[in-house]
């Protein structure tokens, strides 16, 4: 009898979960940050499309910093580009204090952007850390597993942006007819509970910063085993591989416009339950419920992955995805809601298979391979705007017009399906490779 691979040997348990952790950190990140398009919105009185640069500082510094990373990692070591990561991470957290200080929206865009350069550190080496860390049969179920922690870093960032931030913003409260007291409030009133409410949102940022500063120096004074090549960087002949590989291209692609669903439909989650008279505090309530069903989809892809392959998985599941999403933009009033929550589930197998898929045979190539991967959440910061710019076509609100008979919110959800659709050719694509 054939004995299956194991999933991480025995004498890689402890970096395994030493590194696994970092996901959970970079989730906490991902979904603090989510609602504040939301927050900023309101507090300083911007349109969607001004609001939605929040996300594109924030997946921009992925794309710029990702491949700069790949060097630096192939050129020292695994720890040395985690510490580095985790220190750009806390120093962009640190950098809330002086741009609340200023009031400054710029300086807090500046300050998301340094933060997700040490976040792009950190996926960069991350993620090929975990598929190198065992059998090469089970790299995608063991990529799926670490990537499993992620969504609990994230319910825990959406728990301190409900109780810490939005209910704690002055420019969110109602009168007793449910208007907001903001908007009728004269400028100088406005200038007095903007200060205040930059404040509540720096806070949380702030303490963050000091965690991940504590994390970087446990890390530091702790030894663990990885691999250090000080070898030349041929990244010219790296580069004609990967090209010539069309499962890499195709994947990097499928990455980039997933990862742009998947920060469309978690952003404007609350812009979507405000048309239905949910204010966004207890609109987190629906993103709690979204990174929960998630949570669930990734370990049941985990235990499916054992009997069905990545890909066939991922049609299913893209499918799956593309009818959640039609349900969000047409079904009327809390069942659209629902549809828009379940599309976490069919989403929840997504990076990690196409990322495993992806770099499956890369080999070495696999470190400058997961660097592109990390530049295409690129997706994340492009595909918000232009769903904020089909927002704003009506006006700033979130229902100015009707587009194919339902609110232009709804509507924009187009976009994600799209994504959808691509993730969708590319596991067809795969699939039908491997049956040859």
């Amino acid at each position: 009898m054939t004995q299956k691979p194991v999933l991480v040997p025995k004498e890689l348990i402890v970096p395994f979960i030493l590194i696994t952790s970092l996901f959970a950190l970079w989730g906490f990140a991902n979904d603090i940050t989510n609602p504040m398009v939301a927050a900023f919105k309101r507090v300083l009185e911007l349109n969607n499309t001004q609001a939605s640069w929040v996300q594109m500082a924030f997946y921009g510094g992925y794309f710029t910093m990702a491949l700069p990373a790949a060097f630096f990692i192939k050129k020292y070591s695994y720890k040395t580009g985690i510490l580095l990561g985790l220190g750009l991470y806390g120093f962009g957290a640190l950098l809330f204090y002086p741009a609340a200080a200023w009031e400054s929206y710029g300086f807090f865009l500046a300050s998301l952007y340094i933060l997700t350069f040490g976040l792009a550190f950190l996926e960069t080496t991350a993620n090929p850390y975990i598929l190198s860390m065992g059998p090469e049969a089970t790299a995608t179920q063991r990529l799926n597993l670490a990537q499993a922690f992620n969504p609990m870093g994230a319910l825990a960032g959406l728990f301190v942006a409900k109780q810490f931030i939005l209910n704690a913003l002055q420019s969110n409260e109602t009168d007793a007819d449910g208007n907001i007291i903001f908007n009728s409030l004269d400028e100088a009133a406005k200038a007095v509970i903007r200060s205040a409410d930059l404040m509540v949102i720096r806070n949380p940022y702030v303490m963050l910063g000091l965690v991940v500063i504590a994390i970087l120096v446990v890390i530091a004074l702790m030894k663990m085993p990885e691999s250090k090549e000080t070898g030349k960087v041929e990244f010219k002949a790296t580069m004609g591989r990967l090209l010539k590989n069309r499962n890499f291209v195709e994947g990097t692609l499928a990455q980039m416009f997933y990862v742009g669903a998947q920060i469309m439909v978690w952003t404007y989650i609350y812009q979507y339950a405000e048309v239905l008279g949910i204010s966004n505090a207890d609109a987190v309530n629906y993103g709690y419920t979204a990174l929960v069903v998630f949570l669930v989809g990734r370990w049941i892809c985990t235990f499916l992955l054992r009997y069905i392959s990545p890909t066939k998985l991922l049609s299913i599941f893209s499918v799956l995805a593309i009818l959640f999403t039609a349900g969000a933009i047409f079904l009327p009033g809390m069942a659209g809601l629902y549809s828009l929550v379940a599309i976490s589930f069919a989403m929840s197998l997504m990076f990690p298979t196409i990322y495993g898929i992806a770099l499956d045979g890369l080999g070495e190539d696999s470190k400058f391979a997961a660097a592109y991967l990390v530049m295409a959440i690129v997706g994340g910061a492009v595909m918000p705007t232009l769903q904020g710019m089909i927002m704003d076509i009506g006006g700033s609100g979130y229902d100015d017009t009707l587009i194919l008979g339902v609110p232009e919110v709804n509507f924009s959800f187009i976009l994600p399906l799209a994504c959808f659709v691509m993730v969708l050719l590319f596991s067809l694509r795969v699939k039908k490779v491997e049956k040859l």
